[in-house]
């Protein structure tokens, strides 16, 4: 049966507590995919100071059966780390298991809905 994994590729922090809204993001889709009868794999993954890297995380959903898997750097904008570094990444995990399907979405705050979902927030501090 093939399964679609999900990883949220994040920076990473020195401070633990971090990497809490990522773990909660993570959560919430789990529960989501979950009610829709969907698998939950669902992992988190950072560029430096945390772990699991994207290489692990990777090998991690594989292991759960996953044969495509999506990265969604959850990053406000595509700097440096999202075309340069992740790019490498993503073509280390590619090398690694090529038998798997390894997608890249933009980053998060270049999507119009995000925007429009911190739009409101925003709004709502008024």
């Amino acid at each position: 049966m093939a399964m679609h994994g999900l990883i949220l590729f994040g920076h990473g922090a020195r401070d633990a507590r971090w990497r809490e809204p990522f773990e909660r993001l993570a959560d919430k889709l789990r529960t989501a995919r979950a009610a829709s009868g969907d698998a939950q794999a669902v992992a988190v993954a950072f560029l430096e100071l945390m772990e699991p890297d994207l290489p692990t995380a990777t090998a991690q959903l594989i292991t759960q059966g996953c044969d495509t898997i999506t990265v969604v750097p959850v990053f406000f904008g595509q700097g440096g780390h999202i075309r340069k570094d992740l790019p490498a990444l993503i073509d280390q995990c590619r090398a690694t298991h090529p038998a798997v399907e390894i997608r890249c979405a933009v980053a998060v705050g270049e999507d119009d809905a995000v925007l429009d979902a911190l739009a409101q927030y925003c709004l709502r501090q008024l």
